[in-house]
């Protein structure tokens, strides 16, 4: 794929087997890059793969299996990965949930904020050396307008007191923006960027993991939102156009940027959610 725009440049896509980030990753692939997805499933990242193949075809793929609610799995993809001694030019945190209840992961945390947030974190802190070896590199997080409806409360991150599943999704997405602007403060002149965008209200599947009658609502709801490919549009823009290279620290809705909340600019929530999540993780202390 000689000529392709992202030719020689290898990507990392979270949650890659479904909605955005399949998505994602054949437009990816299209453009040339090599790619690592990160699935759960191996069955749905094998045919995410088969797929990319044959519409693209682009064979440079690898699956990498992980549950990112689990903070041991996000650590042994971590280190599988740099085993393997890939470069890694763009790194796309896309893997999210949506959960009508209240649940935890095994590690003990409520898991919206573990998946949405966490996962993020991790991920991209273990990897860090690996992007700033490979720079210029870029860290996409899909974020979403929905952080409007969150706010960071350090007394109650895990939403003990009161589960609000729309607020606990919110929250979770503002800490993406808050971790967004907040490394790009931390990066800035070593040859990384990281943006967040906002897909749109997309038929991705996130959350259908809320039992029959929620999988059953789905296909109406989807009649009044975005295919995933449109969706997917702004994290793609971010991971590849040269509109956006050497740009840190935006927010970007429909491939433009875009202010978020008031919340999102707090440079001391920004800090302490840092700063909590260093400690809750034991990376980046």
């Amino acid at each position: 794929m000689d000529g392709a725009p992202l030719a020689g440049k290898h990507c990392m896509v979270t949650g890659a087997s479904s909605g955005l980030g399949r998505a994602t990753a054949l437009e990816l692939a299209r453009m040339g890059a090599t790619l690592t997805l990160v699935c759960r499933s191996r069955s749905r990242g094998e045919d995410t793969a088969a797929e990319i193949a044959r519409t693209t075809g682009n064979r440079e793929v690898r699956l990498m299996l992980a549950d990112l609610s689990i903070q041991q799995s996000i650590r042994e993809l971590a280190r599988d990965f740099l085993e393997h001694g890939q470069p890694l030019h763009v790194l796309v945190n896309n893997a999210g949930v949506f959960n009508l209840s209240r649940e935890l992961t095994a590690d003990g945390i409520e898991a919206v904020f573990a998946v949405n947030h966490l996962s993020y974190y991790m991920l991209t802190l273990l990897l860090l050396d690996r992007l700033k070896q490979s720079a210029p590199a870029r860290i996409v997080n899909v974020a979403s307008a929905a952080h409007r409806h969150g706010t960071i409360n350090f007394d109650d991150l895990g939403n003990q007191r009161s589960y609000r599943p729309m607020r606990v999704y919110g929250s979770s997405k503002l800490a993406n923006i808050l971790f967004t602007y907040e490394l790009a403060r931390r990066l800035e002149g070593c040859g990384v960027t990281v943006n967040c965008a906002h897909p749109g209200a997309v038929a991705s599947g996130l959350g259908a993991n809320n039992g029959l009658m929620a999988r059953m609502a789905m296909p109406l709801i989807g009649l009044f939102m975005r295919t995933p490919e449109r969706g997917a549009a702004t994290q793609i823009y971010l991971a590849s156009s040269p509109e956006v290279e050497g740009v840190s620290g935006g927010y970007y809705v429909d491939c433009k940027p875009a202010r978020s909340s008031a919340e999102s600019y707090d440079t001391a929530v920004a800090r302490r959610l840092w700063e909590v999540s260093a400690a809750m993780t034991g990376v980046g202390l």
